[in-house]
Formats: structure tokens, sequence, C-alpha cells
């Protein structure tokens, strides 16, 4: 199994960064809740500092490559923004399943998109691609889209694409659901400093995920040298 960005991708978007984790033997039965506070702290003393949270580096660097792809930032946000947003409005952000909750927890504490996809929904290998606009993506409410020629997106062996607008939202088919037990976690960040921030993120998010669920999660750096992710 393996993940990676399209070359075209590390050349239209040398500014990228991107980590990953891979981890088996997670369930819907775990207590995140000291996870996810830990992180909601970061984020309200983030948000606390700015008027905005378009005006964290991390969203605003988002804004700028949606807007060299031809998306109004405005009306298609990174999912990191549109998390954000809903958590400042609300005070926190709806219980969905304990692996979506601390991933969504940690992606607004950094303010990074964080994408975790079911394995077993996968057609592998899976690669960050500009689609040609054949692929089938499906809607959490399962209906059929198909992405736009050019538009970034995952796309599998199986010609479905797991994403619209590369981090504006994901596919209803590989989101992590009840029965998930192994997923791949996706780190993509566009700011400087990027790097070092998608590594610290997902320090961060391994060691929640290993005190959750008592597992190992293999963790990897995606670059323009070393653009791929294997896992067995």
């Amino acid at each position: 199994m393996e993940f990676s960005h399209h070359s075209r991708i590390w050349s239209d978007f040398p500014e990228l960064a991107a980590a990953t984790l891979h981890v088996r033997g997670v369930d819907a039965e775990a207590d995140v809740t000291q996870h996810i506070e830990h992180f909601n702290a970061i984020a309200r003393e983030r948000l606390a500092a700015v008027a905005s949270e378009s005006e964290l580096p991390e969203i605003n660097a988002w804004r700028r490559v949606f807007s060299r792809m031809g998306l109004k930032p405005t009306q298609y946000r990174c999912a990191s923004e549109s998390l954000l947003r809903r958590f400042k409005k609300e005070g926190e952000l709806p219980r969905i399943h304990p692996l979506i909750d601390i991933c969504n927890a940690a992606s607004i504490a950094f303010a990074i998109p964080v994408a975790a996809l079911d394995v077993s929904k996968v057609g592998w290998p899976l690669q960050v691609r500009r689609a040609d606009g054949t692929e089938n993506y499906e809607s959490f409410a399962g209906e059929i889209e198909h992405p736009e020629p050019g538009e970034v997106t995952f796309v599998d062996a199986a010609n479905r694409s797991h994403a619209r607008r590369w981090t504006h939202r994901q596919s209803g088919l590989s989101a992590v659901r009840g029965g998930t037990r192994e997923v791949l976690i996706v780190m993509e960040a566009v700011h400087a400093g990027g790097g070092k921030d998608v590594e610290t993120l997902a320090v961060a998010l391994a060691q929640a995920l290993r005190q959750a669920w008592g597992r190992e999660p293999r963790s990897g750096r995606l670059s323009r040298e070393e653009p791929q992710f294997s896992f067995d």
C-alpha cells in the first residue's frame, strides 16, 4: 500500500510539507477527552491572539494556494479553517468518532488540515494529483460527483476521488466509521516553516493515538525527493 503526491503537485506547490501516520487497531470505544481538551486549549489561545482565523499563517497560506488553484478562498476553505470557524462560533466541535475527534482537535490546534482515511475503503495506491474529470467522488450523502479537470484531489487505483479541492472536503466513502480498524492520516501544510510544524503535529498526534489505543503508529515525511509513504 502506497500514498504519494504526484510530481506535478511538488512542482506547482513547492512550499508543500506533508506528514503521514498509519495505525491499526483503532475502534470507536477509546476515551480521547483529555487529548481533545489539550488541543482545544491550544486552539483557543491561538484564536484569542488574532481578530480572525484567516490571520493565522497556516490558514492564510492555504487561502493563497486556493486562489492559485482558481478557487475563491472564502467560498472554498481548507478543512482546518472550516473547523476553526465552527470552533470559534460554538466553543467546541461535535463528537463524531474518537479518531475523527482527535484529528479534528489536532487540526485546529495547529491550523493544519488533517485527513483520516479508512484503509479498507481505498483502492491502493492512493495519490494526490490533478483530476482529469473522470474520477468518481462519493459525498457523505451518497451522491456521486466528478472533480473538475485540473482539480487537486486524492485518487486511488479504482479511479475514485477521496477529496474535493484538495483539503476542502473528504469523501464519504473512505471516512472513518464505527467499524474502521485501520487508518491512514495525512497532514499537509503550505506555510513558511510548515515542514517543522507538520512534524510537530505528527508527533503530538502519534502520542495521542498511542495513549488512547495502545497502538504504535508508523510515521512518514513526504517531500519532492521522497514523495511516497509505503506500508503493508
